[in-house]
Order: C-alpha cells, then structure tokens, then sequence
C-alpha cells in the first residue's frame, strides 16, 4: 500500500508536469504507473508505509534493490531507464516542495542500452507500400482511403494518431496543414501535391458526410478509423512484398525523415517537420545516414 501522503504527492508532481504542458496524456500516465511502482516496492521493501519523511531517507541499497527487483521481472534496460527517469523527475520535484537532499536517487545511474536506430523504408519500398494497397481490398473508397493514409504519413511525416486525429476543420488540403502532436506541440508541414491528390480522391469516393468535428479517415460503418485496420494493412502488403517486419506504419514517418536527409534536407528543419521536442531525437536519422553509408563503404571500396 503506498501511504496517503505519497499518494498526494504524486498526484501533485503529475498536476504540476500536466501544467506545464510538455508531455502528452499518455506519458503522464505512464510517469504515474512507474512512480507508483517504485513506492509500492520501497513499502514492501522497507516493511513500513513511506510517508514523507520515510522518501526522504531512501539510500543507495534501497535503490539497487528497486533496480534489481525490476531487472527480476524481465524488464528490459530501456525501460528501467524510462523508470528511474521518472522517479529522478519526481524527486527533484518533491525534495525541491519538502526541502530535502535527493543524492541517493538522482546519483543512481542509468543502465546501459543499445538505442534502436529508426529502420526506414527505400524511397521505392514506400512507394510500392502505397501502390500495392489496392490489391488489400475490394471496395474503391476503402483503397482510396487507405492509400490516403499512407500517403500522408509518407508524404508529411505525421504519426499515426496524428493522421487519424484530422478532421473536417483540416480541409481542404492546402500547401501546409497546421498539426497538434505529442504535449500540444503544434507544427506547420508543408503537402505536397501527391498528398493532396491521395486526399481529393478518397474524399471524393468516401461515402460518409465530412463536416468539422468528424474525423477525415473513417472506418467502413463510419466510425473514427481504428489504428489496427492501418497495421492489419501494412502486415498484409509487407507479405507481399516480401519486406522486414520493420515496416510498420510509423515506418512511413521514418521514411519521410530519412529521404529527406539524405536528399539534404537540414536536420533542424526535420525535427521542426516532424515535431519532435529534442534535436537529439532527430539526431537519429543521422545514425542511420551513417550506417547507410558505412554499408555502402564495406560493399563497394576496393581495399575495404
């Protein structure tokens, strides 16, 4: 049982990361159910409810403890990295509110992990991604539908959530499309015109009324456009193409990412196109860039 008083806390450091606005809903909860389980495990673990002043005299074995109990569970470094990241966050923020010395938490180091690089398709995978979907189904709107949403991920790096989340309010399709991603962030893409093409023809066979506060992509009995019927699409065409399990919907964004760096597109410019808050992240792409090239090196010179 974790103590009242915690619990309080940690609706206060969750208000308090809310209010700030940098973290989308689902990161929020994510935070909470990490931290949650780090003060459910030091309850047990110390044998008494940790109040406030019982956090405040977590130690260096404590915190082992947690880390080993969690590698236990089969918990990959990754995650426990996410973990430990966000009890540091709530510690700052506690210690900071009941004037505490926080160093046994936040000198605990991270564990080490390999970071996965993003796996994009070949330019002409991803279009023979997009083409290959008319043979996924039977009826024309359908098709025209789903190639729609492929060619907007492609084509203007939106995430999936991003791609269905559009509405009435985003049409017409005109050269830019003002975008709402993770944590509120908002962000100007350009569309170019194969999008907007893909767009005026779903819209002109999709049988269902458009109006502001309706999603643009719906499902066959009208409904908001379920994620899973885009992955169940993708898995179909990367069968039949024969493509690597790697190609998944979100690798379309990758796509976009990486075309456009190689065709030299700026990498401040990339992040701000696909919205992501740190250029470390967008930095990614430039590890695959590399390992393109390294690939390319090892194949082809002469001494190599």
């Amino acid at each position: 049982m974790i103590s009242s008083a915690a619990r309080d806390a940690l609706q206060g450091w969750l208000d308090a990361r809310k209010a700030l606005g940098g973290a989308a809903e689902n990161t929020i909860d994510a935070y909470g159910r990490d931290v949650a389980g780090f003060l459910a495990f030091m309850t047990e673990h110390r044998g008494e409810t940790q109040g406030l002043s019982a956090l405040a005299r977590i130690s260096v074995g404590d915190m082992r403890s947690w880390m080993a109990s969690v590698r236990g569970q089969n918990v990959s470094a990754r995650s426990l990295a996410r973990k430990l990241s966000a009890v540091k966050s709530f510690y700052r923020w506690l210690s900071e509110r009941e004037g505490f010395e926080p160093t046994a938490v936040l000198a605990t180091r991270s564990p080490k992990f390999q970071r996965k690089l993003p796996r994009p398709l070949s330019a002409e995978a991803a279009r023979d991604v997009i083409e290959t979907v008319e043979f996924q189904h039977d009826t024309p709107w359908v098709v025209a539908r789903d190639q729609a949403v492929l060619t907007v991920l492609y084509g203007c790096g939106l995430r999936i959530s991003e791609a269905l989340g559009l509405t009435g309010r985003n049409l017409p399709l005109d050269e830019v499309l003002r975008i709402t991603g993770k944590g509120g962030k908002e962000r100007i893409v350009p569309v170019i015109p194969a999008v907007r093409q893909a767009m005026a023809r779903y819209l002109a066979l999709c049988p269902h009324p458009q109006a502001d506060d309706l999603p643009v992509f719906r499902g066959v009995r009208g409904g908001k456009l379920n994620p899973r019927i885009v992955q169940k699409l993708i898995e179909g065409v990367r069968l039949q193409l024969g493509l690597p399990a790697s190609a998944t919907p979100h690798a379309m964004r990758h796509s976009f990412a990486t075309h456009l760096l190689n065709a030299g597109g700026d990498l401040r410019a990339i992040q701000e196109l696909l919205g992501h808050a740190s250029l470390s992240t967008t930095q990614a792409y430039t590890a695959v860039d590399t390992a393109r090239l390294m690939e390319v090196y090892q194949a082809t010179h002469p001494k190599a």
